[in-house]
């Protein structure tokens, strides 16, 4: 699994002009990928090493502060565009698989205690943001 993890003062998602996620205050905006070898384990430990990620202010993580995360699934993660204009995605995984995979990161995170929202699998999403610092890190488990 991949994961690019913003730093967010916030952040929402719209579907079809309607918001279906947003966090209002300080948290992090979380893009998943999903890769055809992942599993369930993988998202535990995604999950996991979101909710302790010191990188809020003060070196604090969302655990420590119970900042709310904002997580949008994004095959376009394991897109390759190292030969020629066009990317690749064959390394994503297809909805079938990387749908479970995601809404497992988004159930075990809850089950650590997080406030999670989410945006739609597979739709056409419009995400706003304000990143804060900027911080933006890229996570592989």
């Amino acid at each position: 699994m991949r994961a690019v993890v913003q730093r967010v003062s916030s952040a929402s998602v719209e579907v079809d002009g309607r918001t279906v996620g947003a966090v209002a205050e300080p948290g992090l905006l979380v893009l998943v990928g999903v890769t055809h070898t992942d599993t369930r384990a993988e998202a535990a430990r995604l999950a996991a090493k979101l909710w302790g990620l010191r990188i809020l202010h003060g070196e604090k993580s969302c655990s420590d502060v119970s900042a709310p995360l904002l997580v949008i699934s994004q095959f376009t993660l394991y897109g390759d565009a190292r030969k020629g204009r066009r990317p690749t995605w064959q390394a994503a995984a297809p909805g079938p698989v990387a749908e479970p995979l995601v809404e497992a990161v988004v159930a075990e995170l809850r089950a650590l205690g997080a406030h999670v929202e989410t945006g739609v699998f597979g739709a056409d999403m419009k995400v706003s943001l304000v990143n804060d610092g900027p911080i933006t890190l890229v996570l592989e488990v």
